[in-house]
């Protein structure tokens, strides 16, 4: 690592931090992960949604640490191609995967809270906190978790443009290690190692969640659209945390 920077003295001075995430800007994406797995402290847990390109990021990833846990949010909503991909995936690569998930089921839940998703933006937000964020957060901690490594892509969205190599969430450390790599990237790297795209890309899905609040590109109108209406792009697991 940066010999000038410790990680306690990025923890606790942004100016360290920007000095430690510029030295990690320098790195490619497997220096940034060998870097990451042997200095940062506490467990290595790596985050997915088995989305339209996780496969390069879970043979990445899973290539320097096979045993490495993998964590799904399962809202209950996902599509069925989804789960045959987690299936498939997991099979293929081995994962250690952990399914988090809220402790009531989609049809109990829509009892207590209606449809959220049909809510407005603040109905979008409390679904997501109660669907994906309390229960990622709870498996994190149940893991012991101190680096969170995440498939976060500047390209993938106007709200992701400025995410950092590393970043600071909650009591943990955040490692984006293809942050700054393009569609084109990702392409070659699923081509080069013989990984599949979900199969719903191919229908013109680029990013794919729940089933009630995901479109193709195609009905959506462009990309941010296509998550929420356009309501909102994020679904709460890579928001900044207090």
């Amino acid at each position: 690592m940066s010999a000038e920077v410790t990680l306690a003295e990025a923890w606790a001075d942004d100016a360290a931090l920007d000095a430690l995430d510029a030295w990690l800007e320098s790195q490619d994406a497997e220096a940034r992960i060998a870097w990451a797995l042997a200095n940062t402290p506490g467990r290595a847990v790596l985050s997915t949604s088995f989305g339209a390109q996780s496969a390069a990021v879970l043979h990445l990833v899973t290539r320097q640490a096979p045993e490495l846990p993998v964590v799904l949010v399962d809202t209950g909503y996902l599509f069925p191609e989804t789960y045959r991909f987690a299936d498939e995936l997991t099979r293929r690569l081995a994962l250690n995967l952990h399914v988090a998930r809220a402790e009531d089921s989609p049809a109990w839940f829509e009892a207590r809270h209606g449809k959220l998703w049909e809510q407005g933006l603040e109905g979008i937000e409390r679904y997501n906190r109660l669907r994906k964020v309390e229960p990622m957060q709870a498996m994190l901690e149940r893991l012991g978790a101190g680096l969170w490594i995440a498939g976060l892509r500047r390209e993938q969205s106007r709200g992701r443009l400025r995410r950092r190599v590393l970043e600071r969430a909650g009591p943990r450390w955040k490692l984006h290690p293809v942050v700054d790599w393009s569609d084109r990237d990702v392409g070659l790297y699923l081509k080069t190692h013989a990984l599949p795209f979900h199969p719903l890309w191919a229908q013109g899905y680029i990013s794919i969640g729940d089933t009630h609040s995901t479109r193709p590109l195609w009905a959506a109108g462009d990309a941010e659209s296509t998550r929420f209406a356009g309501l909102k792009r994020e679904c709460g697991l890579h928001e900044p945390l207090p």
